[in-house]
């Protein structure tokens, strides 16, 4: 798997980094990358300067990042909930990984492990096919083993909403501040086996008996031109953490409305 995921999955652009280095409004010297992967994100930081911790709980994925980053990058096998409160970052980001995380607690885990006045970033978004009439004949292909290859917002929030997860929670955490929602556009042509790879590395596959998966992407395989153009917009969701006042001011605000609703 984990060299599925190196092969197929997309790496992130320059501007990426750009609008994050444009978002702290100073350098990052320090960063904590949650779920690496396979380091796709991590060389896009490392290899501009910033020394990452890369934190990945399969040691499989963790193997194949240590055969692509750069020397700056300190591996850990770690999952986000096994992080404890010490060495704080100047930057903490997940590249499509926050939504496996423990919801319970996340923010103030999140803020324990920022600098004060640090940066949480969180990019991903779903990977489609750009033309409308093959992404109809690859759903048609997948119905009868899968209703949807989407991730479903973890809070419920609907697609057509301006503000989607995970900025949506970080709006109502006292422990974040300043949240700003960013979109970048990718397109790229890939063949119709490539693009089949790319799906064997997402969660809704994964999850089907292996033999129900297999001739799901065979009956995939047979409706897809030769290549394939790709859609997959990076949406960057980005967040600095408040100041101990922000943090009390906002705690008594809640502690009035709840008063109030009694």
């Amino acid at each position: 798997m984990a060299e599925a995921y190196e092969r197929f999955r997309p790496g992130y652009p320059a501007e990426l980094f750009d609008q994050v280095m444009t978002y702290a409004g100073q350098p990052v010297r320090t960063a904590l990358e949650i779920g690496a992967g396979t380091g796709k994100a991590t060389r896009l930081f490392a290899e501009r300067g910033v020394a990452v911790t890369a934190t990945e709980p399969d040691n499989a994925m963790l193997a194949e990042l240590r055969k692509h980053v750069p020397a700056n990058v300190t591996p850990l096998r770690a999952a986000f909930e096994d992080l404890r409160p010490g060495e704080r970052y100047e930057l903490v980001y997940a590249a499509a990984a926050l939504h496996w995380t423990n919801p319970e607690g996340r923010w103030s885990r999140m803020a324990a492990l920022l600098e004060p006045g640090g940066v949480f970033a969180s990019f991903g978004g779903p990977v489609g096919l750009a033309d409308p009439a093959v992404e109809e004949a690859v759903r048609a292909a997948r119905a009868p083993f899968l209703d949807s290859d989407d991730i479903p917002s973890p809070d419920g929030t609907p697609p057509e909403h301006a503000m989607q997860w995970p900025g949506t929670e970080l709006q109502r955490s006292e422990w974040f501040t300043d949240v700003q929602q960013l979109v970048i556009e990718r397109r790229w042509t890939m063949s119709a086996r490539d693009y089949v790879g790319l799906l064997s590395t997402i969660s809704a596959y994964l999850e089907l008996p292996a033999a129900v998966r297999e001739q799901a992407f065979r009956h995939i395989l047979q409706v897809l031109p030769e290549t394939v153009e790709i859609a997959a917009d990076l949406t960057i969701h980005l967040a600095r953490t408040a100041t101990v006042r922000q943090v009390r001011q906002s705690g008594e605000m809640r502690t009035a409305t709840e008063g109030a609703g009694r």
